[in-house]
């Protein structure tokens, strides 16, 4: 997963840095291996492994194939996939914007953290696994007081990045269902900051062929969170179709 820019600190020009931002996930989401982009994840055989030559052997210009691995929930065997992007996908033609709350400085929120001693694992339930749960690598405790209640987040190892997968009562009417990513920034010995304005849509939200962790309940706030990305719009004839 790439990893759009965050500050280490304050930026001078907070909005406009928003709005840089926000331009950013626009283009990387349209690219040609970008969320949008994916038009297939085909899962091998048990014990299979990918041939790419063979998988992109007649495939249009516009397609590229890579190669996925996951553990199997069963029997803990890795297992290989492959996945199809295309650059002239549907959903990209038809893409129009991501609705997002505007910049709202309050919403960006500052935390203690507490490195976990040991690798400590805990289990997400991921949207396509139809309530089975992978276990991912938490470094850490995240606490901090939201609204008058206390949270004691847990956001996972992405490739050396804090990535928090959080839920709010905003889900499913005016922001994705599922919840919403948001990298953690970490600030200083101790210290991270949580700019939800920065929070986005996940993968599964741009193409079904993604299968996204979902907030575990320690991660789901109680009162609505008004910043960040809601949900993508795509165009259709004659009208636009937002999901």
């Amino acid at each position: 997963m790439s990893h759009p820019a965050v500050p280490q600190q304050p930026p001078a020009d907070p909005a406009g840095e928003w709005e840089a931002w926000c331009e950013d996930r626009r283009s990387s989401v349209t690219s040609a291996t970008g969320n949008l982009a994916l038009v297939e994840t085909r899962w091998l055989p048990p014990g299979e492994r990918p041939d790419l030559g063979a998988a992109r052997a007649g495939q249009p210009g516009s397609v590229r194939v890579t190669t996925v691995e996951r553990t199997d929930l069963v029997t803990g065997e890795p297992e290989y996939g492959l996945r199809f992007w295309d650059a002239e996908s549907p959903a990209i033609r038809r893409f129009e914007r991501t609705d997002v709350f505007p910049y709202d400085p309050d919403w960006v929120l500052d935390a203690a953290y507490t490195p976990a001693p040991d690798a400590r694992r805990v289990a997400f339930e991921h949207i396509r696994d139809n309530g089975g749960a992978r276990e991912l690598v938490v470094p850490g405790d995240i606490s901090l007081t939201v609204d008058g209640r206390d949270y004691t987040l847990s956001a996972f190892d992405d490739d050396g990045v804090l990535l928090l997968v959080f839920g709010d009562p905003t889900n499913g009417d005016t922001t994705y269902g599922a919840g919403r990513f948001l990298f953690v920034t970490h600030t200083g010995p101790g210290t991270v900051r949580l700019d939800f304005n920065r929070a986005f849509v996940p993968p599964c939200g741009f193409s079904e062929h993604y299968n996204c962790p979902m907030p575990p309940v320690q991660n789901r706030f109680h009162l609505p969170i008004h910043a960040g990305e809601k949900r993508p719009v795509l165009r259709e004839d004659p009208a636009v179709q937002s999901y």
